[in-house]
């Protein structure tokens, strides 16, 4: 598979991985995320030479300003990954870090996202994964701002899957909807995770693999595709209670 391939917040967890699982494909790499001290370590960590484009691309601006520096680059694949957590009650959590969260797992998706679904579409090849969460298919308490930007991010990305599979287009996009996963998101949310964690690794591996087949809502993990079904039967208050016992021990 001899690609050119777009990775957001790739300095770290399943943005990195991600990035070694294209580089042993022998694809073309072009990583970005805020320290690029660890872009540069993992670079040094490839068989390829990857572009490194250090920079905040948080909101509007700094993905436009990303997707500027890129659009002549003939991208084959973009990988919509930058994102992070706030923990805690939502009447206690910092608005000034909720809204730099939205911006980044709202924003900056949402813009990078349809700029390059219209320029794959313009070609008719392409495919884009947006990294979701678990957290999209239930309400969240004590991770409220959170869940509902993963929300958003799952429901966009199966409404234009599905926009794009009515035009006949040969472009595919994918949502990753992983649950807990073993990588730096909980010592920047605040939380550990109660249950088993996956390896950033493993996902990697599988979101890559059922990207390329095409598949719209990737779910790693038979527990969390369990998870998933379970979560279409149940009422939402039944799962907001769920998921508060979980969240209030992620704190602890």
């Amino acid at each position: 598979m001899s690609k050119k391939v777009l990775i957001t917040g790739a300095s770290s967890g399943i943005g990195r991985d991600i990035a070694r699982v294209f580089d042993s494909y022998g694809c073309e790499l072009i990583i970005t995320a805020r320290r690029e001290d660890r872009l540069k370590e993992l670079a040094g960590s490839l068989n390829g030479s990857p572009r490194i484009i250090a920079g905040d691309i948080c909101g509007y601006e700094g993905a436009r300003e990303l997707y500027n520096m890129t659009k002549d680059e003939n991208i084959d694949i973009l990988i919509n990954n930058a994102g992070f957590g706030v923990w805690g009650e939502f009447t206690k959590t910092s608005l000034e870090r909720e809204i730099e969260m939205i911006r980044l797992n709202v924003e900056t998706m949402h813009t990078l996202f349809k700029l390059f679904t219209a320029d794959f579409k313009e070609r008719n090849s392409g495919k884009i994964l947006n990294v979701a969460s678990m957290a999209g298919f239930a309400p969240g308490p004590y991770m409220a701002a959170y869940y509902a930007s993963k929300a958003y991010v799952l429901r966009l990305t199966q409404s234009v899957a599905h926009e794009l599979k009515e035009e006949g287009s040969a472009v595919t996009v994918s949502a990753l909807c992983p649950g807990p996963v073993d990588t730096e998101f909980n010592k920047v949310a605040g939380v550990h995770f109660a249950t088993p964690s996956l390896s950033s690794e493993y996902v990697a591996k599988y979101a890559v693999t059922e990207l390329v087949k095409g598949k719209t809502v990737i779910v790693p993990g038979t527990a969390m595709k369990a998870a998933a079904a379970f979560s279409k039967l149940t009422p939402d208050s039944i799962a907001a209670s769920v998921t508060a016992k979980i969240q209030k021990n992620k704190g602890k």
